[in-house]
Protein backbone atom coordinates (compact mmCIF):
# COMPACT_ATOMS: atom_id res chain seq x y z
CA UNK A 1 0.00 0.00 0.00
CA UNK A 2 1.74 3.57 -0.88
CA UNK A 3 1.84 5.91 1.94
CA UNK A 4 0.02 9.00 1.44
CA UNK A 5 2.22 11.74 -0.25
CA UNK A 6 3.15 14.73 1.66
CA UNK A 7 2.42 17.94 -0.53
CA UNK A 8 4.98 20.46 1.20
CA UNK A 9 7.59 18.18 1.20
CA UNK A 10 7.31 17.45 -2.75
CA UNK A 11 6.83 21.11 -3.37
CA UNK A 12 9.85 21.54 -1.49
CA UNK A 13 11.77 18.67 -3.89
CA UNK A 14 10.33 19.93 -7.02
CA UNK A 15 11.98 23.40 -6.12
CA UNK A 16 15.17 21.88 -5.45
CA UNK A 17 15.23 19.86 -8.31
CA UNK A 18 14.66 23.04 -10.38
CA UNK A 19 18.41 23.92 -9.79
CA UNK A 20 20.76 23.09 -12.43
CA UNK A 21 23.19 19.99 -11.34
CA UNK A 22 19.92 18.58 -8.97
CA UNK A 23 19.00 15.67 -9.58
CA UNK A 24 15.93 13.57 -8.14
CA UNK A 25 17.94 12.07 -5.42
CA UNK A 26 19.92 15.06 -4.28
CA UNK A 27 16.73 17.01 -3.96
CA UNK A 28 15.09 14.38 -2.26
CA UNK A 29 18.13 14.71 0.40
CA UNK A 30 18.08 18.50 0.33
CA UNK A 31 14.20 18.52 1.20
CA UNK A 32 14.53 16.02 4.41
CA UNK A 33 17.82 18.40 5.25
CA UNK A 34 16.12 21.33 5.66
CA UNK A 35 12.72 19.36 7.53
CA UNK A 36 15.56 18.07 9.91
CA UNK A 37 16.86 21.49 10.69
CA UNK A 38 15.08 23.71 13.35
CA UNK A 39 12.54 26.14 11.99
CA UNK A 40 14.97 29.02 12.54
CA UNK A 41 17.26 27.43 9.66
CA UNK A 42 14.05 27.59 7.26
CA UNK A 43 13.66 31.06 8.28
CA UNK A 44 17.26 32.09 7.27
CA UNK A 45 17.57 29.96 4.51
CA UNK A 46 14.52 31.61 3.12
CA UNK A 47 15.58 35.52 3.63
CA UNK A 48 18.77 34.66 2.25
CA UNK A 49 16.96 33.41 -0.82
CA UNK A 50 14.49 36.78 -0.71
CA UNK A 51 17.58 38.65 -0.33
CA UNK A 52 19.31 37.15 -3.06
CA UNK A 53 16.09 38.89 -5.25
CA UNK A 54 15.15 42.03 -3.20
CA UNK A 55 18.67 43.50 -2.57
CA UNK A 56 21.25 42.73 -5.59
CA UNK A 57 21.19 44.96 -8.56
CA UNK A 58 23.78 45.61 -11.33
CA UNK A 59 26.39 48.58 -11.49
CA UNK A 60 25.29 50.78 -13.67
CA UNK A 61 28.82 51.50 -14.46
CA UNK A 62 30.34 47.80 -14.83
CA UNK A 63 26.76 45.48 -14.97
CA UNK A 64 28.74 43.85 -11.85
CA UNK A 65 26.16 42.25 -9.59
CA UNK A 66 26.14 44.48 -6.55
CA UNK A 67 24.20 45.79 -3.82
CA UNK A 68 25.03 49.37 -4.13
CA UNK A 69 25.99 51.52 -6.64
CA UNK A 70 28.62 51.97 -7.77
CA UNK A 71 30.13 48.68 -6.59
CA UNK A 72 33.26 48.39 -4.57
CA UNK A 73 35.50 47.48 -7.28
CA UNK A 74 34.44 50.39 -9.28
CA UNK A 75 34.47 52.90 -6.28
CA UNK A 76 38.32 51.52 -5.45
CA UNK A 77 40.12 54.83 -5.48
CA UNK A 78 42.98 51.76 -5.70
CA UNK A 79 41.83 49.83 -8.61
CA UNK A 80 43.64 51.18 -11.89
CA UNK A 81 40.29 52.39 -13.81
CA UNK A 82 42.32 53.02 -17.14
CA UNK A 83 42.39 49.21 -17.64
CA UNK A 84 38.98 47.51 -18.06
CA UNK A 85 38.37 43.39 -17.95
CA UNK A 86 35.47 42.67 -20.02
CA UNK A 87 33.94 39.37 -19.10
CA UNK A 88 30.32 37.09 -20.01
CA UNK A 89 29.05 36.73 -16.59
CA UNK A 90 29.38 38.30 -12.78
CA UNK A 91 30.58 34.84 -12.09
CA UNK A 92 33.69 35.48 -14.37
CA UNK A 93 34.39 38.51 -11.91
CA UNK A 94 34.90 36.78 -9.45
CA UNK A 95 36.79 33.56 -10.82
CA UNK A 96 39.60 36.29 -12.23
CA UNK A 97 39.38 38.13 -8.57
CA UNK A 98 40.06 34.72 -6.76
CA UNK A 99 43.74 35.39 -8.97
CA UNK A 100 44.26 38.48 -6.93
CA UNK A 101 46.17 39.51 -9.97
CA UNK A 102 44.11 41.77 -11.39
CA UNK A 103 44.56 45.47 -10.30
CA UNK A 104 41.80 46.99 -13.05
CA UNK A 105 38.11 47.37 -12.98
CA UNK A 106 35.27 45.10 -14.92
CA UNK A 107 32.96 45.36 -17.46
CA UNK A 108 30.44 42.37 -17.58
CA UNK A 109 28.38 41.92 -20.70
CA UNK A 110 26.21 39.81 -19.49
CA UNK A 111 26.63 37.19 -22.00
CA UNK A 112 27.93 36.64 -26.09
CA UNK A 113 26.58 37.46 -28.94
CA UNK A 114 24.83 33.89 -30.31
CA UNK A 115 22.24 34.70 -33.55
CA UNK A 116 20.81 31.21 -33.62
CA UNK A 117 20.30 31.53 -30.10
CA UNK A 118 18.30 35.47 -30.84
CA UNK A 119 21.27 37.08 -28.87
CA UNK A 120 22.84 40.09 -30.95
CA UNK A 121 25.07 42.92 -29.75
CA UNK A 122 22.52 45.24 -28.92
CA UNK A 123 20.83 42.66 -26.19
CA UNK A 124 24.13 43.06 -24.05
CA UNK A 125 25.97 45.94 -22.88
CA UNK A 126 28.76 46.22 -25.64
CA UNK A 127 27.19 49.95 -26.32
CA UNK A 128 28.03 50.89 -22.35
CA UNK A 129 31.57 49.38 -22.76
CA UNK A 130 32.21 51.76 -25.90
CA UNK A 131 30.87 54.66 -24.18
CA UNK A 132 33.21 53.74 -21.21
CA UNK A 133 36.69 53.80 -23.64
CA UNK A 134 35.11 57.20 -25.99
CA UNK A 135 35.73 59.01 -22.37
CA UNK A 136 39.53 59.05 -23.32
CA UNK A 137 40.77 57.65 -19.58
CA UNK A 138 41.22 54.10 -20.99
CA UNK A 139 44.12 52.84 -21.43
CA UNK A 140 43.77 49.25 -22.21
CA UNK A 141 40.99 46.52 -22.40
CA UNK A 142 41.20 42.68 -22.51
CA UNK A 143 38.85 40.54 -23.49
CA UNK A 144 38.85 38.30 -20.88
CA UNK A 145 35.60 35.97 -22.80
CA UNK A 146 35.26 32.58 -22.85
CA UNK A 147 37.05 30.51 -25.39
CA UNK A 148 34.01 29.41 -27.12
CA UNK A 149 33.09 29.67 -30.63
CA UNK A 150 31.12 32.49 -29.36
CA UNK A 151 32.70 33.90 -26.94
CA UNK A 152 35.38 35.18 -29.78
CA UNK A 153 33.51 36.32 -32.23
CA UNK A 154 31.98 38.61 -29.22
CA UNK A 155 35.44 39.79 -29.04
CA UNK A 156 36.12 39.88 -32.59
CA UNK A 157 32.94 42.64 -33.08
CA UNK A 158 34.26 44.67 -29.78
CA UNK A 159 37.83 44.90 -31.19
CA UNK A 160 36.21 46.24 -34.56
CA UNK A 161 34.22 48.55 -32.38
CA UNK A 162 37.18 49.44 -30.34
CA UNK A 163 39.43 50.02 -33.49
CA UNK A 164 38.73 53.93 -33.75
CA UNK A 165 39.78 54.43 -30.41
CA UNK A 166 43.83 54.89 -28.81
CA UNK A 167 43.06 52.05 -26.51
CA UNK A 168 45.21 48.65 -26.66
CA UNK A 169 42.88 45.60 -26.55
CA UNK A 170 44.21 41.98 -25.73
CA UNK A 171 43.03 38.88 -24.99
CA UNK A 172 44.15 36.51 -22.27
CA UNK A 173 46.94 33.56 -23.26
CA UNK A 174 45.70 30.42 -24.79
CA UNK A 175 46.52 28.75 -21.15
CA UNK A 176 42.37 28.47 -21.47
CA UNK A 177 41.05 24.83 -23.49
CA UNK A 178 39.27 26.10 -26.09
CA UNK A 179 35.51 25.61 -25.15
CA UNK A 180 36.09 26.11 -21.89
CA UNK A 181 34.65 28.71 -19.39
CA UNK A 182 36.66 30.92 -16.89
CA UNK A 183 34.32 30.33 -14.04
CA UNK A 184 35.70 26.82 -14.00
CA UNK A 185 38.58 27.45 -14.99
CA UNK A 186 41.76 27.11 -11.54
CA UNK A 187 43.40 29.73 -10.56
CA UNK A 188 47.06 28.66 -12.46
CA UNK A 189 45.44 28.65 -15.37
CA UNK A 190 43.62 32.09 -15.09
CA UNK A 191 47.16 33.21 -13.71
CA UNK A 192 49.04 31.96 -16.69
CA UNK A 193 46.29 33.28 -19.21
CA UNK A 194 46.35 36.63 -17.53
CA UNK A 195 50.39 37.06 -17.37
CA UNK A 196 50.53 36.46 -20.78
CA UNK A 197 47.53 38.03 -22.36
CA UNK A 198 48.08 38.80 -26.10
CA UNK A 199 47.59 41.90 -27.99
CA UNK A 200 44.59 41.37 -30.53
Amino acid sequence: MNSEPIESLARLKARFQALPGIGPRSAERLAFHVLREPRQFAAELAQAILDVKDKIIHCKTCFNLTERDPCTICADPRREHDEIWVVEQPQDVAALEATGIIRGVYHVLMGHIAPLEGIEPEDLTIDALVERVRTGSVREVTLALNPTLDGDGTALHIHSLLSEFDVKVSRPARGLAVGSQLEYATIGMLESAIRGREIM
